[in-house]
């Protein structure tokens, strides 16, 4: 496949609400990663709106696992909009810090729940998309392609990203760099090109935040020395 088949032709018969939306939703989001690598608390807001933006394309899309996970996004940004609140040091940045061992216990009990809990979801997919009725259909994992099987890691490792994001730590990028590259291709497969260049943006931010977060912390560190 070249570019137009990747980039153009999944919009030629796309409704133009839904490219509005998906545009829309790619800029809120580069703004709010924007805002979390400068520690400020704009970074909920705006990712806000972007994740239930995402939540209907997603839908959409048969991309259950995103779609869920985008929901989580909303509760937990509301949960770190008042942590961040709380912990700011003028009502706008935060201070961060690295995790604690409890933290990266409590972050891989995180993962693995979520690894079970999204693959029994899209195991009740046929179900769920036939209006919650058994008739003429048959529950299973039959029906996942790889980008199915994709969507449930990359879900799992974007739940411990933003419930560390929320906690303000440091090791919260490294969960978003892997998140966003094993995003690329299946959003690329699932014909939401303008997506897949969002999260290639994403990676690359991703890692200027983990540098920019780990210099800060450092930088405090020298300070208090």
């Amino acid at each position: 496949m070249n570019l137009y088949d990747f980039f153009i032709k999944p919009y030629e018969t796309a409704d133009i609400l839904q490219i509005f939306l998906e545009i829309t939703g790619t800029l809120l989001g580069i703004l709010s990663v924007f805002f979390s690598i400068k520690k400020n608390i704009w970074v909920y807001p705006t990712g806000i709106v972007s994740t239930v933006i995402y939540v209907y394309l997603l839908y959409i899309a048969g991309l259950i696992g995103d779609c869920i996970i985008n929901i989580y996004y909303t509760v937990m940004s509301i949960y770190g909009w008042i942590l961040w609140a709380k912990n700011s040091e003028d009502q706008i940045h935060v201070t961060v810090d690295w995790a604690s061992k409890k933290e990266w216990i409590l972050s891989f009990a995180l993962f693995m729940i979520s690894l079970i809990l999204i693959t029994f979801i899209y195991y009740y997919k046929p179900f769920i998309e036939n209006g919650f009725s058994t008739d003429h259909i048959k529950v299973g994992i039959y029906h996942l392609d790889w980008a199915n099987w994709l969507d449930i890691f990359i879900t799992s490792i974007f739940l411990v990203g933003m419930w560390l994001m929320a906690r303000r730590r440091i090791e919260s990028w490294i969960f978003w760099i892997l998140g966003d590259l094993a995003s690329i291709p299946m959003y690329i497969y699932k014909g939401y090109g303008i997506t897949s260049v969002q999260y290639l943006v994403f990676t690359v931010m991703a890692i200027v935040g983990f540098v920019a977060w780990k210099n800060s912390y450092s930088n405090k560190r020298t300070i208090k020395l």
